[in-house]
């Protein structure tokens, strides 16, 4: 990127809800990644909508295919299967396509908590993937086999990841903060063959003993599919770690004896990548399924567009900070970076511990030059205060990326500003687990484009989003309404897994012929959009999506309490807080401390830390609409201290009452 010297201007536009600040920044075109043949972003654009399928055949192209596909796309709404008769690999793209150009180039640098440094060249991880794949293919494991994978940020987790993909099985990767009873869940569900974990990892100074805690996964697990448990020795002996003879076994065992060399199995375009489980309005997770070609292509277009040789070029360093349980670590850690032969680097814990300044020390001593990371993560820095920062702005840094939940206008200010000294970008990106990759973002890489604080910015080329009304038009600049997409796009799921009418039913049937996203959007007369929140019962809390059934169902498991509701309010750092509502059962006492404690036990057992409660009020009675249904609404703006809105429905006003004096209460 080629900065002016002087720093970039605001100036003041009218867009439809009054004046909206935008920034200008020059790049150089030259140095801009994934255009179309050649062109800038306005070119891409015009091709996208000329014949979006044409578009997406071009940027398939970049990837290497064993065999090119024979359709672009099969669509028979609501399932697209693209680049069909085509075969291809997403281990072969991300580790033999770059090793081959310089396998001495690093491919990841990773600091643990500890601060224990480990760097893997793109030949080291492939040797490394390589041996895990036959080991794997040693244990039984064939293409379409599930691999459960439930490690922390360390790279023998993308490295287990890739392994799976070269053999053609299936991963599913769950949060390592998740506990016993969400791991089981998954892999019940998924009938995950092999379990991937570790003796334990570090989290905010404490040991988490992963592999205890998949023990008690396994021994519950009610499928009867899993046969093996690998370890990986993320503690070094500093963590307890039982192994059963002839199911147990140690990764570094299984490596040594396995070959290092593993040809990449060549695999249809549709063939399953993974199945990563994501939060819904009823209590079972739901399990998205993504295909390899159609996610490939998406994923590497997007990381060119939105990141491009700020995080590519040689001597770039792209760090993201997402979790690999989570979609942003998919595609943006363990596949984007890789499939553009980035040198990265990932970390183990928090950015705040061991202390409020971790990551900005990180950006420092690694010189990162693309950060992607969260608004709860910044809101945590500017909490703690300019000491957290340090001195800045921050020389290395050409490119900063936010993700995971809408930034407000004054954190992306802060960022642009204290981070970046207003020479850097700032993308805002929307996109969620079951659209594979960015659908909406400035994309600097790109095409030369203002960015707007608090904006996602335009779809990104080839992808149709609107805003519609309760009717499903269209609805005009300005006003609110829910997000759709209109045509299908490579990163989208192929379904859920084993699960196709649900698939249909939650994304496909509210909108006749649209995808669903579930979010409340506005359109500005540019075409930008901006994030309003979820319009169904799931809270994002930091970024991770959790719904208020599954919420509901861990609390159910208190004995003393008949009934609970579950809602996000606005927190100041973690986005939402989660807020339950307690119907203690006859004869139960009624104590809110004892409440509370019950309720933050259950969550933990059944969901884990992520699903920390800020607030349990113990109620007498839920206030209910005529049918039956708890006003979750109603209650999110009670514990806000709004208006209550539209109460027609409410079936007893005394409900209401008696949520009243329980938050007057403070119980």
């Amino acid at each position: 990127f080629n900065f002016g010297a002087a720093p970039p201007l605001p100036v003041q536009r009218m867009g439809a809800g009054g004046p909206e600040e935008e920034y200008r920044i020059a790049l150089d075109v030259q140095g801009r990644a994934g255009g179309d043949a050649g062109t800038g972003g306005g070119g891409a654009r015009a091709a996208a909508e000329a014949d979006y399928v044409s578009f997406w055949e071009r940027q398939a192209s970049r990837l290497s295919w064993f065999k090119k596909w024979d359709r672009a796309l099969d669509w028979n709404p609501p399932f697209a299967r693209w680049f069909a008769g085509g075969t291809i690999n997403a281990s072969y793209n991300a580790l033999d396509v770059p090793a081959g150009k310089d396998p001495s180039r690093t491919a990841i640098v990773w600091e643990g908590e500890d601060g224990s440094v480990r760097a893997l060249s793109y030949g080291q991880l492939l040797d490394a993937v390589c041996r895990f794949a036959n080991a794997l293919l040693s244990l039984g494991v064939g293409r379409g086999d599930r691999v459960a994978v439930y490690l922390p940020v360390v790279p023998e987790a993308v490295a287990a990841m890739l392994a799976c993909a070269r053999i053609g099985a299936v991963h599913t990767v769950v949060f390592s903060g998740f506990s016993a009873a969400a791991l089981r869940d998954r892999i019940d569900d998924s009938g995950a063959k092999v379990l991937v974990t570790a003796d334990g990892c570090l989290r905010r100074g404490s040991v988490l003993p992963l592999k205890r805690i998949a023990d008690e996964a396994a021994d519950g697990s009610a499928a009867g599919s899993l046969e093996r448990i690998v370890v990986a020795r993320r503690m070094g002996g500093r963590c307890e770690c039982p192994m059963r003879d002839g199911r147990d076994m140690y990764w570094d065992d299984l490596a040594a004896a396995a070959p290092a060399s593993c040809r990449p199995a060549e695999l249809d375009s549709a063939h399953p990548l993974f199945i990563l489980y994501t939060s819904g309005t009823t209590g079972r997770p739901k399990g998205v399924l993504h295909g390899t070609g159609g996610y490939l292509v998406h994923v590497h277009s997007t990381f060119g567009w939105a990141f491009g040789p700020a995080a590519a070029a040689p001597g770039s360093v792209f760090h993201c900070t997402a979790d690999i349980g989570w979609v942003t670590g998919h595609s943006y850690v363990a596949y984007g970076p890789l499939l553009h032969g980035a040198t990265q680097l990932i970390c183990e814990g928090a950015p705040d511990h061991p202390s409020p300044s971790r990551m900005w020390d990180m950006v420092r001593r690694h010189r990162v030059t693309a950060l992607y990371t969260t608004p709860t993560a910044l809101r945590m820095s500017m909490r703690h205060g300019e000491a957290a920062v340090g001195e800045g702005p921050f020389p290395s840094l050409r490119l900063l990326g936010s993700v995971g939940e809408p930034i407000s206008p004054e954190v992306w200010r802060w960022y642009f500003e204290r981070i970046g000294g207003r020479r850097c970008p700032v993308i805002d990106t929307w996109w969620q687990t079951e659209t594979g990759g960015m659908m909406a973002s400035a994309l600097p890489a790109l095409e030369s484009a203002p960015l707007r604080p608090g904006s996602a910015g335009p779809p990104v080329p080839g992808v149709d989003l609107r805003v519609v009304g309760e009717d499903g038009s269209e609805a005009p600049a300005g006003q609110k309404g829910h997000l759709v997409a209109v045509r299908p796009w490579p990163g989208m799921m192929l379904t859920l897994w084993g699960d196709d009418e649900r698939y249909r039913k939650a994304y496909w049937s509210r909108f006749a012929g649209a995808y669903h996203a579930g979010d409340y959007a506005v359109r500005d007369e540019g075409g930008y959009l901006r994030l309003l929140g979820r319009d169904d019962d799931v809270l994002s809390i930091a970024g991770h999506r959790l719904g208020t059934a599954e919420i509901e169902a861990a609390i159910a498991t208190c004995p003393g309490i008949a009934e609970s509701a579950a809602c996000g309010v606005p927190d100041e750092v973690r986005g939402e807080a989660l807020v339950a509502f307690v119907v203690p059962r006859a004869g139960a006492q009624a104590d809110p401390g004892g409440m509370r404690a019950d309720v933050s036990a259950a969550l933990r057992r059944e969901i884990g830390p992520v699903a920390a409660v800020r607030d349990v009020h113990v109620v007498e009675r839920m206030p209910r609409t005529r049918s039956g249904k708890i006003m979750r609404r109603l209650l999110r703006a009670m514990a806000c201290g709004e208006e209550a809105g539209d109460t027609s429905t409410l079936e007893d006003g005394e409900a209401v009452e008696a949520v009243r004096r329980a938050l007057r209460r403070g119980e």
